[in-house]
C-alpha cells in the first residue's frame, strides 16, 4: 500500500515545508532533523541532490511510492504539454487528492482511508483504488449509508477554505463534487519546483 507511517514533522524538517499541513512542531524547530540540531555545518548541496529531494518532496506530498511516481511520470512524458505540468496534473487527478482537495478529508492519508474502505463513489459506482485517475466530467460522492460519517460531515463542516480550487466543483448539502477540468500549473498550491523532476528523470 502506498503510503508512508513514519514521523511527519521529521519529513517536513527535512524538506523545510510543512509538506502534510500546518504543523506546530515544524514552526518551533525549522531546521532539519539531526543529532545536532541547528548547530551542524552543512555542505551546499549538488544538482542531483536538489533534484532527489524535489522528487522525494513530491512523493511525500501526494503519498506515492516510487514505482507509481515513475509510472506517472512516463505517462506524463508520453503525453502533449510541458512533462514537469502533466506530471502535477495527473497527481492532482488521483482519486485520492480530489477527496481531500473537496474537503471531504483532513488530510490525503484520511482520504486514501475513505476511498479503501469503500465510502467514495466515482460516477455512481464504489471505487476503493486511491490511485485512480480521474476525467473531466467525472462525480465524486459519498454512499448514501457514509454520509453519516461524523469524520465526513465535521470536515465538511471546518474546511471552508476547499472551495478555491476552481477546477473542482462541490455541493456540500448532497456531499457530491465533479472534477471540471485538469487544474495548470498557477492553480496548483503545492511548493514543488516539477522542472528539477525532470531534470532527475531525464538523467
Amino acid at each position: 500500500m502506498a503510503r508512508y507511517t513514519g514521523p511527519r514533522t521529521k519529513k517536513s524538517r527535512a524538506f523545510g515545508q510543512p509538506i502534510y499541513g500546518f504543523d506546530k512542531h515544524l514552526e518551533r524547530r525549522k531546521f532539519p532533523p539531526g543529532e545536532h540540531g541547528n548547530k551542524r555545518r552543512r555542505r551546499q548541496r549538488s544538482d542531483y541532490a536538489l533534484q532527489l529531494m524535489e522528487k522525494q518532496k513530491a512523493k511525500y506530498t501526494y503519498g506515492v511510492l516510487e514505482r507509481q511516481f515513475r509510472n506517472l511520470f512516463d505517462k506524463a512524458s508520453r503525453k502533449g504539454g510541458v512533462t514537469g505540468e502533466v506530471l502535477l496534473q495527473l497527481l492532482e487527478s488521483r482519486l485520492d487528492n480530489t477527496v481531500y482537495r473537496l474537503g471531504l478529508a483532513p488530510t490525503r492519508a484520511a482520504a486514501r482511508q475513505l476511498v479503501t474502505h469503500k465510502h467514495i463513489l466515482v460516477n455512481g459506482v464504489v471505487t476503493n483504488i486511491p490511485s485512480c485517475l480521474l476525467r473531466s466530467g467525472d462525480v465524486i460522492s459519498v454512499r448514501n449509508k457514509s454520509q453519516g460519517l461524523e469524520v465526513i460531515r465535521d470536515c465538511v463542516a471546518t474546511k471552508s477554505d476547499v472551495r478555491k480550487f476552481p477546477w473542482l466543483e462541490f455541493t456540500s448539502d448532497k456531499l457530491q463534487g465533479q472534477f471540471l477540468e485538469y487544474p495548470t500549473r498557477e492553480q496548483i498550491p503545492e511548493n514543488i519546483n516539477e522542472q528539477l523532476i525532470v531534470e532527475l528523470y531525464s538523467k
